[in-house]
């Protein structure tokens, strides 16, 4: 039986290549939600033959959507031509998504081996077309937005189809990348890596999804990320 070894490049020496880095293109605009970046940076970055990198439309610091927290892109969108797999994150705001940042989804998606995405940002790769009439995810209180936009909104943590994954809202990050990395290099890989960060999850409530919560609270829940999410007024 042959093995991956059997197939690495050979170097001009004889000897075997090292296999090209995995480029991770972890996308960043302003407002954008932390932890749906960090919880899979927390599980891609610490791979072996991984490297992650914050991108956004300029170098530098980007505030996320709490206006408290920032991590700092080290390349811009115009740089990062061609990465290997796309995490792009959601956002509370309810703006018009980044139109720079769906300029870059499309040129770079046809190129990647796996593009995906985190709560609402799968309305972004909805903007891109990369949803256009697929089954897809996001966070429950944003799924007519994401319907109009194209997609077929379905009510699952993660969902796969092809070499697009989304993921429900914000902790399923977590979950989408612990999938990714198991298409990547293997289950065992990804089921070491689970226990490596002790990712067990034991809820204290089993209120996490719209189907699980009381009708009066998902209501209630939803017109309070509603009035979160509105714009400010225009100063006069």
């Amino acid at each position: 039986m042959s093995n991956a070894d059997d197939h690495a490049p050979t170097a001009a020496d004889g000897g075997q290549q090292p296999p090209k880095p995995v480029t991770i293109a972890f996308v960043l605009y302003p407002g954008f939600t932390a932890l749906d970046i960090i919880g899979p940076f927390e599980v891609l970055a610490f791979t072996p033959g991984h490297d992650a990198v914050f991108v956004a439309a300029e170098p530098g610091p980007v505030t996320d959507d709490t206006g408290r927290c920032q991590l700092i892109a080290s390349a811009s969108l115009d740089q990062m031509t061609a990465p290997d797999v796309v995490v792009i994150g959601g956002t509370l705001s309810t703006k018009e998504p980044d139109q720079a940042v769906v300029r870059w989804l499309r040129r770079v998606h046809p190129a990647t081996t796996w593009t995906t995405s985190v709560c609402t940002g799968a309305i972004y790769l909805a903007a891109a077309g990369i949803l256009d009439g697929q089954d897809a995810t996001t966070h429950w209180a944003w799924a007519g937005e994401l319907e109009r936009r194209g997609a077929r909104y379905t009510e699952q943590r993660v969902v796969e189809r092809g070499k697009v994954i989304t993921a429900a809202g914000v902790s399923a990050g977590i979950d989408m990348a612990l999938t990714l990395l198991a298409r990547l290099h293997g289950p065992e890989i990804a089921m070491g890596l689970q226990l490596g960060i002790e990712y067990d999850p034991q809820p204290p409530f089993d209120t996490g999804s719209p189907s699980k919560a009381p009708a009066e609270m998902v209501e209630f829940v939803r017109s309070q990320l509603y009035t979160l999410a509105a714009p400010e007024p225009a100063s006069s």
